[in-house]
């Protein structure tokens, strides 16, 4: 199972699963709603307990942070992350980045009149999916997922199968 980050959905995995399908998994994107990590955690949640067996987690940045507290259901197996932050403690994504120089992306990054985030055109072509082609780098600037701005605020409290302790 994966779960995608910060202004993206399922789809951001497009190139992935048709690898991981081809080596016999089977594959399932979670299409979180990036409108509160909880509501995250749920969909992902739901997304585990709608399949049989032992589930393997793969959260990408924001993702991470989701697949840090939805990986403590016992069918999880193995949790692999690709994610901005450690496991450690109560923390949020803002907590962490904190201490350092701001992103190339915060630049870019615009407020919606109901609280959430954007990015724009040039955060998504220069700092967000460079590495894309144009015509990809278009499409996701067209289909991006708003995310609530308070998904980088919201706290990690549980960490793989026990809960986190506060000040750790």
């Amino acid at each position: 199972m994966i779960v995608h980050g910060a202004w993206a959905d399922g789809s951001s995995w497009s190139k992935v699963i048709p690898l991981l399908q081809a080596k016999g998994l089977h594959v399932v994107a979670v299409q979180n709603p990036l409108t509160s990590l909880a509501d995250d955690v749920a969909a992902t949640r739901r997304a585990i307990a709608s399949l049989d067996g032992p589930v393997v987690l793969v959260g990408h940045s924001y993702g991470g942070v989701v697949i840090t507290e939805a990986g403590n259901d016992p069918k999880v197996v193995r949790v692999g992350l690709c994610r901005c932050a450690s496991a450690v403690g109560w923390w949020s994504v803002a907590s962490v980045t904190k201490p350092f120089p701001p992103a190339p992306l915060g630049s870019e990054v615009r407020r919606m009149l109901d609280g959430f985030l954007t990015v724009s055109p040039k955060g998504i072509a220069e700092d967000f999916a460079q590495d894309l082609s144009d015509t990809e780098k278009q499409i996701l600037a067209a289909t991006q997922t708003p995310t609530a701005s308070g998904v980088f605020g919201a706290t990690v409290q549980v960490q793989r199968g026990r809960p986190s302790h506060r000040g750790a």
